[in-house]
């Protein structure tokens, strides 16, 4: 079985995502599969970085790695302070 999905992006940010091969069915479907498959702070290191290599397009600044780094954490404090 498959479905198709009809997404409504911003043009940059489709352009930006299609560019990086985000917008492609095979990555959009590991990516969904990733999401759904499980707790994401048990998923193995390494198998995570070899699917971000694995992914085309221009590799991420420093600057846009430490902004992800900082959600991340922010919403994990968030969780925390919320049990």
């Amino acid at each position: 079985m498959s479905i198709t999905i009809e997404l409504d992006l911003p043009e940059a940010l489709a352009a930006k995502a299609r560019a990086k091969g985000l917008l492609n069915p095979a990555n959009l479907s590991r990516l969904i599969a990733r999401e759904v498959g499980g707790d994401e702070d048990s998923r193995d290191f390494f198998q995570m970085a070899r699917e971000i290599r694995s992914i085309p397009g221009e590799q991420m600044t420093m600057d846009e790695i430490q902004q992800i780094v900082n959600e991340v954490r922010a919403e994990r404090a968030v969780r925390e302070a919320g049990h």
